[in-house]
């Protein structure tokens, strides 16, 4: 498969920035007292630099050789262990964290989703947490993804036409074709993804099939309870 075009990567961190997701991971870190982190698909790293200190190690991990490069390159990187891969790629069995942000868990496939929350669940101590969050599917966030028009912004490459299109091709699993067009080079990169929308109760059998036990299901950064109008389900686990 194909990386990730570099000028695309370069915008993540603007399309993506720091906040109260990230705001939630680093309290449950602290909280935690977490001194061993795997940060699993971690991308450019925004999160996984502010997760290091001098009494943490952390691992970011990532299948994007493209996104490790822009990680390696950012303030702090230097106290992070990148690696490139999956879940397979995770070394040694007594982490104390373990998370996937940006709705990272929705990229994986069912397949391998059984088979990272294992390689996680291995990777983790007795009583490690694991905490990811996945889109409600109840919202169908889906909806709001086609795009009726193009737009256009100011980059450091030149102006950027975007627009997009999604369709739930199976009972949640959705579709995304973004297209991206430099004007001034007339270049249009198409990244097509395939995203999982799994209920709360879907999360909750297959991570206790993996060997956790679910501690907390929020519907909001804020740890609000889910309702049927939750964007999101923040999940935590502790391995049994």
């Amino acid at each position: 498969m194909a990386d990730l075009d570099r000028r695309l990567v370069e915008l993540y961190d603007d399309d993506n920035p720091d906040g109260p997701d990230h705001d939630f991971y680093r309290a449950l870190a602290d909280e935690s007292g977490a001194v061993s982190i795997i940060d699993l698909g971690c991308g450019t790293g925004i999160l996984t630099v502010t997760l290091a200190g001098p009494d943490r190690r952390v691992v970011g991990i990532d299948p994007s050789a493209t996104m490790l490069d822009h990680a390696r390159g950012r303030p702090g990187a230097g106290a992070v262990t990148w690696v490139h891969g999956d879940s397979r790629q995770i070394s040694g069995t007594s982490a104390d964290l373990a998370v996937m942000t940006g709705n990272v868990a929705q990229h994986i496939d069912d397949e391998d989703w059984a088979r990272t929350l294992r390689d996680l669940r291995g990777a983790l101590r007795h009583g490690g947490t694991l905490a990811f969050e996945s889109r409600n599917p109840a919202a169908e966030a889906w909806r709001g993804w086609t795009s009726t028009e193009r737009t256009t912004r100011d980059t450091a490459h030149g102006p950027l036409e975007e627009w997009s299109q999604a369709e739930e091709v199976a009972p949640g699993v959705v579709r995304l074709v973004a297209s991206n067009r430099f004007t001034d080079t007339d270049e249009t990169i198409v990244e097509t993804v395939t995203l999982h929308f799994r209920t709360r109760s879907e999360l909750e059998r297959q991570l206790h099939a993996a060997g956790f036990a679910v501690t907390a299901v929020f519907g909001d950064w804020q740890r609000g309870p889910v309702v049927e109008s939750s964007a999101v389900l923040v999940v935590t686990a502790v391995a049994r």
